[in-house]
C-alpha cells in the first residue's frame, strides 16, 4: 500500500523540471557526483516534514527558501510537486514568503474512483503548513486524506553515513524509543531487542545470520538494558565473537560493518515501510558485502519499493536495466532518464552494464 506510480517536480533545488517519472518496486539512481541524486533524496526528506506541519522549521534549516527553489527566487518563484500511488494522489505548490519561508498555494488531493471519476478536493491556499492532517480530521475529504497521509508518512529515508565516535547508533539510546528505526539507526539496538524479545524473533534471528555472511566472526549481538537511577532503562549495541562470551562495543566494529548492520536491519525489518530510500549504502563495504547488499535490495523490493542512489560499479552490475534511471546535468539542471536494454543489446555482447556506464555509453559520468 502506497507505493509511488509516478512523481512530478518543478522548482525543487537542482530539480528544474521532473514530469511524471515513473518509479518501480526497485529503482537504482546512478550520476556523477553533484548532478543531483542527492537533492531527490532531500525532496523525500522535505515532504515527510511537510506533512507533519513542521515545513517551515525544515526550509529555516535548508537557508530558506532562496536556497530550496532552483537557481533562487529570482530564478524559480514556485516549488510544485504531484505524487500519483493506486487511484489517489496529493498535489501541491509552495510560494516563497518575504520572510524568506513557504505559503502553500495550493494544496489539494486526487482520487480516480470508479463512480464519480477523478475528483481533486482543495486543502486550501496561503496557509503555512499543511492541512492534511487537518483533512484526515471530519474533513470532506477524509478518507482520501487519511490514505495519502498514511502512505506518504510510512516512506523513509536511511542515511547511514555517520559511524564516528559520537554518532548515535555507538552510544546508549532509550530502550522505549523501539517502535521503528529512525532514519539515522540511532535506536539500532532499541529496535532489534524489541525484535528479539517480540513475536518478530524469527526476523532478529535472519538479521543475524545475514551479519555473520558479512561478518564472518560475528556471533550475536548482546542486548543488555540498563536501568538508570531515573528509572530509565537505556541500551547499547554490545556485540560477541564467534567462540567467546566477551561482549564487544560498537566501537570495535569497523564502520563499513556498522553501516551493513544498519542496512540489514532496514531492509529485514518484519513491518517495512511502504517506499524506502537509501543515499550511497555501499559506502565502506567489501565488495562480497556489496553483493550481498545488491540481494537484500532485490529480495526487499519484493516487500515495499525501494529507491537507492548510488557510485557503486560492482552495485550497478547486480541489476537490470529496468531497474536504472540515470541522472545528469542539463544546463545546469538535474534531469532524469529511464533506459531502455534493446538500445544497448549489441555493447551488452561485450559489456557490463557497469563498464558502459564507466565507458560513459549510458551517461551518467562527469563532463563538461
Amino acid at each position: 500500500m502506497g507505493s509511488i506510480d509516478t512523481l512530478s517536480i518543478t522548482g525543487f533545488k537542482s530539480i528544474r523540471k521532473l514530469d511524471r517519472l515513473q518509479l518501480r518496486s526497485l529503482n537504482v539512481l546512478i550520476g556523477a557526483n553533484g548532478v543531483g541524486k542527492s537533492n531527490f533524496v532531500s525532496y523525500f526528506r522535505m515532504l515527510n516534514e511537510l506533512i507533519e506541519g513542521r515545513l517551515q522549521v525544515w526550509a529555516s534549516k535548508q537557508g530558506g527558501a532562496d536556497r530550496i527553489l532552483t537557481f533562487g527566487v529570482k530564478e524559480t518563484s514556485t516549488i510544485e510537486s504531484s505524487i500519483r500511488f493506486a487511484s489517489n494522489g496529493y498535489d501541491f505548490m509552495l510560494e516563497p514568503t518575504s520572510d524568506d519561508g513557504f505559503t502553500f498555494s495550493p494544496e489539494m488531493l486526487y482520487f480516480d474512483g470508479p463512480i464519480y471519476g477523478v475528483t481533486r478536493p482543495r486543502l486550501g491556499s496561503g496557509h503555512n503548513e499543511s492541512h492534511l492532517k487537518k483533512e484526515m480530521n471530519g474533513g470532506n475529504s477524509e478518507k482520501i486524506a487519511t490514505y495519502c497521509y498514511n502512505a506518504i508518512s510510512q516512506w523513509k529515508v536511511f542515511h547511514f553515513h555517520d559511524t564516528s565516535d559520537t554518532a548515535g547508533v555507538r552510544r546508549l539510546g532509550a530502550l522505549h524509543d523501539n517502535s521503528y528505526l529512525r532514519p539515522d539507526a540511532s535506536n539500532l539496538a532499541a529496535f532489534l531487542y524489541s525484535l528479539k524479545e517480540s513475536e518478530s524473533k524469527t526476523c532478529y534471528e535472519q538479521i543475524v545470520k545475514t551479519v555473520r555472511l558479512a561478518i564472518p566472526f560475528f556471533d550475536d549481538f548482546v542486548l543488555r538494558p540498563q536501568k538508570l537511577p531515573t528509572e530509565e532503562e537505556q541500551i547499547r549495541l554490545l556485540w560477541k565473537q564467534k567462540d567467546s562470551d566477551y561482549a564487544l562495543w560498537p566501537s570495535q566494529l569497523s564502520d563499513g560493518s556498522i553501516r551493513f548492520i544498519c542496512l540489514v536491519t532496514a531492509l529485514l525489518q518484519p513491518k517495512p515501510p511502504s517506499t524506502i530510500i537509501i543515499d550511497e549504502p555501499e559506502l565502506g563495504l567489501h565488495p562480497f558485502a556489496i553483493a550481498l547488499l545488491a540481494g537484500l535490495l532485490r529480495s526487499s523490493s519484493m516487500r515495499m519499493q525501494v529507491i537507492v542512489s548510488t557510485q557503486s560499479a560492482p552495485l550497478v552490475d547486480e541489476f537490470s536495466f529496468d531497474d536504472l534511471i540515470v541522472v545528469e546535468r542539463e544546463q545546469g539542471a538535474t534531469v532524469f532518464k529511464r533506459l531502455d536494454e534493446k538500445d544497448f543489446t549489441d555493447w551488452l555482447d561485450d559489456y557490463t552494464v557497469s563498464e558502459l556506464w564507466q565507458k560513459n555509453i549510458l551517461g551518467g559520468r562527469p563532463r563538461n
